[in-house]
């Protein structure tokens, strides 16, 4: 009978995955290339923890190509995570892993929307063709920019809404299985109330009561598959030259996420206009947006001129009895 090789991290990663769901974190696309890395060492030979060498790891990460320096950094922190824990689990004397990370270089701005741009965009999407089989295809999707323009929703938690996620009597929103693998509750206004009742008595006027574990937005008559998110953004880029929008100089091209940047960079704008100390408020915000921390927040907030002209007014308003008192 042949003796098959033993993998050398396959029950390392299992025990490493469980410790780190067993904390509340999600890890797919971690425990998949975990994976990846401990059939690619079978490949080549390493059947036991002693024979892996750094050239094997740097090996590994050449096989794996990677477009931008961020997503090779994302990839490098996951295998050093793992090398780290084997070495605070004593499973290995020191991590094998000696690959320092890229530089990133700054990226360009994300597009923001303005309030007219994104009515805009909303009223186009209502006139999109309609199908045999989507009547309301239109609607639907104007439904989903919305939430993700006024809500600031990131666009895999609304493809994953299910109708028993609505409490329209209170008017909050439950947000499950997030990127960091807790739920949230997001409250909106009167107006999205309305915009969601209307939507609703519309879809289920024509196909039926949405039973409430089924998907809010489904091309399913009978509410058994989302709209999955890479159909949402293709949806959104087939939209965008319809628009006739202006990128400026150093600004990316609109993508579905500019939406949830438009919604943070929107809110502090208005806290400004309002009067608002905007630190005072950053960690509802964070909170809201669904962070760990208002630091993950602060990479959506880019520099406006609106907001450096209100910054600026609350420096001077701020400034002007020290100054005053300085000309005395």
């Amino acid at each position: 009978m042949t003796i098959q090789p033993q993998s050398p991290l396959a029950k390392s990663i299992e025990e490493f995955l469980a410790h780190k769901r067993a904390l509340g974190k999600q890890l797919q696309k971690a425990g998949e290339m975990l994976h990846l890395l401990d059939s690619y060492l079978l490949k080549q030979g390493v059947t036991v923890l002693g024979q892996l060498t750094p050239a094997h790891l740097e090996a590994f990460l050449k096989s794996r190509p990677r477009h931008s320096a961020r997503s090779y950094n994302v990839l490098l922190g996951t295998l050093r995570g793992f090398f780290n824990w084997l070495v605070d689990q004593e499973v290995i004397p020191m991590t094998p892993l000696r690959t320092l990370p890229k530089r990133i270089t700054q990226g360009r701005k994300p597009f923001l929307f303005s309030a007219d741009q994104a009515r805009q965009l909303l009223e186009i999407t209502r006139r999109l063709p309609i199908n045999p089989r989507v009547q309301d295809r239109g609607e639907i999707y104007r439904m989903i920019f919305t939430l993700l323009y006024v809500l600031g929703l990131r666009v895999g938690e609304v493809s994953r809404l299910c109708r028993k996620d609505l409490d329209l009597d209170n008017q909050v929103l439950v947000v499950r299985k997030t990127k960091f693998g807790k739920d949230r509750l997001i409250p909106f206004g009167p107006k999205i109330a309305r915009d969601i009742r209307e939507f609703l008595r519309c879809r289920e006027r024509r196909l039926g009561t949405i039973p409430p574990d089924s998907p809010l937005f489904s091309f399913d008559k009978y509410y058994q598959s989302p709209i999955r998110p890479k159909t949402i953004s293709q949806t959104f880029h087939n939209l965008i030259p319809t628009l006739g929008l202006t990128v400026p100089a150093g600004v990316a091209s609109p993508h579905v996420h500019c939406l949830r940047h438009s919604f943070a960079v929107a809110t502090l704008l208005r806290w400004y206009r309002n009067g608002l100390n905007p630190m005072d408020r950053l960690l509802d915000l964070s909170t809201f947006l669904g962070h760990v921390s208002p630091s993950s927040t602060a990479v959506y907030l880019t520099i406006t001129p609106e907001l450096l002209e209100q910054a600026s007014q609350r420096f001077a308003h701020f400034a002007a009895p020290i100054l005053e008192g300085g000309v005395r």
